[in-house]
């Protein structure tokens, strides 16, 4: 499977020292297969006046099997409990790749109005959802990372 990241420079080796904490699924190198996706993250970048670069990477699709993986097929409560654990810094878990749905740009408003009580489950999840399909692959151990093969960049 061909992966993306869409960031500002080209990343031939992802280390994860560089990654954010409190994100959807925690602390790791995010990537996508969906391409248009990668470009949308580059924009946040290109908006800021620095470059856009796509850097694109092989994934071989057995190695989930060599890893511990937590694999979210759709939105749900377990999805959105651990996106709230995450994003909480309260994530504990020790998989090694976890993947799903993207939680859309109203994450942030859509978390409070959970947590102050004023909107419940469901209507949380139907809030993050996007309307059109989305990916993401996150890789949050060296193990993880070991299996994407770096196959080249582009800048946008």
């Amino acid at each position: 499977m061909i992966l993306y990241h869409g960031s500002y420079t080209e990343i031939r080796e992802p280390n994860l020292n560089y990654s954010r904490l409190n994100v959807d699924f925690g602390r790791g190198f995010y990537t996508t297969p969906i391409y248009d996706q990668a470009l949308k993250w580059c924009g946040k970048f290109v908006r800021r006046g620095k470059n856009g670069i796509i850097s694109r990477y092989i994934f071989e699709e057995s190695a989930y099997d060599k890893v511990k993986v937590l694999m979210f097929n759709d939105y749900s409560e377990e999805w959105l409990d651990f996106i709230l654990t995450c994003r909480s810094g309260r994530d504990i878990s020790d998989y090694d790749i976890v993947a799903g749905g993207v939680a859309n740009d109203k994450v942030f408003n859509t978390v409070e109005l959970y947590f102050d009580g004023l909107i419940d489950k469901r209507e949380a999840i139907k809030r993050l959802c996007y309307e059109k399909p989305n990916m993401q692959i996150c890789f949050r151990t060296h193990r993880a990372l070991s299996e994407l093969c770096f196959e080249g960049s582009e800048r946008i």
